[in-house]
């Protein structure tokens, strides 16, 4: 008998993905597809059971489907159709608890995977240059996803002490790009100008999503010979980039402003709807994040394929051509930084012979 492997946020297209690969895989007999609404994507010959994790019906799905490997997709930062935040706070952590509830009962299930976000650690000035799996936050998150992801790990961590059978393997991810990453980060940087903090360019990592669908399929199988696929691990490609580079490689402009502007220009974007410009995402522009990735290759044995650099690159070709092209962008901030330098007296002027 195969694996039977029950996905939950399926109707995502991350959880569409994922669904198709993992039944590739010869060891896998079955794949359930669970979320609260029909996915407009295909998810080949998988079964989908449409029903909300936030109910006590995920129970009877895990227990009439007797699956031995849970994936859990359904933690996210944002809404999927006219959802709420209010309803995606409750998906993510009362869906979590119900689900794990579920996990809990099931005399069958002994691996479970969970997607989680490096937003654990929070963005702060005084956090160290790299955080690695033990770091702890400055300040807890007071709100938004970072929040929600530190409520899951927590209940997550108290199932797997109540069922040191279960394999349970909690997967921080850094920022999630590619051609079609549905992410608030991915929406900020869709914007036909970038605002950003004056004074600050804070260091950012990516993770290609082909590369979350890769180490989700490595963590849900068993682990290969000396390497260890239970715990938990930040997930990121090798490498950072300034946030100005960023901008460059988009050939979108930037509009530096104070952070009192930036905080309100970002409930300005909310309110029309434009992308989740939440505070979080301010910290994050403002002081940025590094994650340490040891483990990840030393321990789980995994190793993306994309660098941080690849998998914006491979994002900003997706995206197309912003309003100047990156060459002639890169120039002339190049350009603007030599004049600042030049009038402060730091660069020496050319001789008028």
């Amino acid at each position: 008998m195969g694996k039977v492997v029950l996905v939950t946020g399926v109707a995502r297209q991350l959880g569409g993905r994922f669904v198709r690969r993992v039944q590739r895989d010869p060891g896998v007999e079955r794949v359930i597809g669970v979320d609260a609404v029909a996915p407009e994507h295909h998810l080949g010959g998988a079964e989908f059971v449409q029903a909300d994790i936030r109910q006590s019906a995920i129970g009877r799905v895990l227990a009439q489907t007797r699956a031995d490997t849970v994936v859990h997709l359904d933690v996210t930062g944002t809404p999927l159709g006219s959802g709420s935040r209010a309803s995606v706070k409750e998906t993510n952590v009362i869906g979590t608890m119900q689900l794990l509830g579920a996990c809990q009962k099931s005399p069958t299930v002994r691996r479970l995977v969970v997607k989680s976000s490096t937003n654990v650690y929070g963005s702060a000035p005084r956090d160290p240059a790299v955080c690695v799996e033990t770091t702890a936050p400055k300040s807890l998150p007071s709100g938004g996803f970072a929040k929600d992801a530190v409520e899951v790990e927590g209940y997550v961590r108290g199932f797997a002490r109540r069922r040191p059978d279960v394999s349970v393997t909690v997967l921080r991810f850094a920022n999630i790009l590619g051609p079609a990453a549905d992410t608030p980060l991915a929406s900020y940087f869709g914007l036909p100008v970038l605002p950003t903090v004056f004074g600050y360019d804070p260091r950012l990592q990516f993770v290609h999503e082909d590369d979350v669908i890769e180490v989700l399929r490595v963590c849900a199988d068993e682990p290969r010979r000396g390497t260890l696929n239970s715990g938990t691990f930040n997930i990121a490609g090798d490498g950072v980039l300034l946030l100005s580079q960023c901008s460059r490689r988009l050939g979108r402009p930037t509009v530096p402003l104070l952070l009192p502007a930036v905080t309100w220009a970002g409930s300005l974007v909310r309110t029309l709807g434009m992308t989740d410009f939440s505070p979080e995402q301010i910290r994050l522009l403002t002081h940025g994040r590094v994650v340490d990735t040891t483990q990840m290759r030393e321990t789980l044995g995994f190793r993306p394929k994309y660098s941080t650099a690849g998998a914006f690159a491979d994002f900003a070709h997706g995206r197309g051509a912003g309003l100047l092209p990156p060459e002639a962008l890169a120039g002339a901030v190049d350009r603007i930084a030599e004049l600042s330098l030049r009038g402060s007296g730091h660069l020496p002027t050319q001789s008028a012979n």
